[in-house]
């Protein structure tokens, strides 16, 4: 059995739930907190960071969520999220990169921030920091528009590990009430039909106790 330690708000640690849930690995969640994160947790990853894997059984801790997306690649054929051409390949891990990265600095790192870390730490907000991340986030969405526009998924004909990527980011953005979908009909009804999936539906029940989400976060067509 695969040990996921992991943080709810973390979306590389809900980018790994939603690739395992996907490919039908087994695995039980750890609760790891970054704010108080123990000797154990760094002695499994000194980069003190959320999501690593642990197979006790077989002596395995992988830490980085792209490290662990590729080894189930490797490992694992069923529902292969990195697949086709050499070009379709590296366009899934381009794209995976840019949510990884970009969104999650523009957009869910403040958040993460702002509307929990300081409220844990009992600090007012920065409104204009706020207003900023949700600024970007309509730039990301009229970017997703236009790719969901033009394929059936992010990354082409079919879902892959950069709609995991995708949904991973704004659903805690979403969760943290930084996602304004007006004007974004494409990107509302493809993260629609990824919460119908039964990898994402255990996110949806998931609640953080400093901080509620909005009343759509758990909708389904919403």
């Amino acid at each position: 059995m695969w040990l996921l330690h992991q943080f709810p708000l973390c979306p590389f640690s809900r980018k790994i739930r939603l690739l395992l849930s996907e490919k039908n690995i087994p695995f039980e969640l750890v609760r790891e907190d970054p704010w108080a994160a123990s000797d154990m947790f760094f002695n499994l990853n000194p980069a003190g960071r959320t999501p690593v894997i642990v197979n006790p059984d077989r002596n395995i801790t992988l830490a980085d969520s792209r490290a662990i997306a590729e080894y189930f690649e490797e490992t694992v054929e069923r529902a292969p999220m990195i697949n086709g051409t050499a070009t379709q390949r590296a366009e899934i891990r381009r794209l995976v990169a840019l949510f990884d990265e970009n969104f999650y600095a523009d957009v869910t790192a403040p958040l993460l921030s702002e509307r929990m870390r300081k409220r844990i730490l009992r600090q007012p907000p920065d409104s204009g920091a706020l207003r900023n991340a949700m600024k970007l986030a309509h730039g990301h969405l009229d970017y997703l528009d236009w790719l969901i526009d033009n394929r059936p998924w992010v990354a082409g004909s079919t879902m892959s590990l950069a709609d995991l990527a995708a949904a991973a980011q704004i659903s805690v953005a979403d969760y943290l009430g930084g996602i304004d979908w007006s004007g974004h009909e494409q990107s509302r009804g493809w993260y629609a039909v990824f919460k119908s999936r039964p990898s994402f539906r255990p996110l949806l029940t998931e609640r953080m106790d400093s901080i509620q989400p909005p009343a759509h976060y758990a909708l389904l067509d919403c």
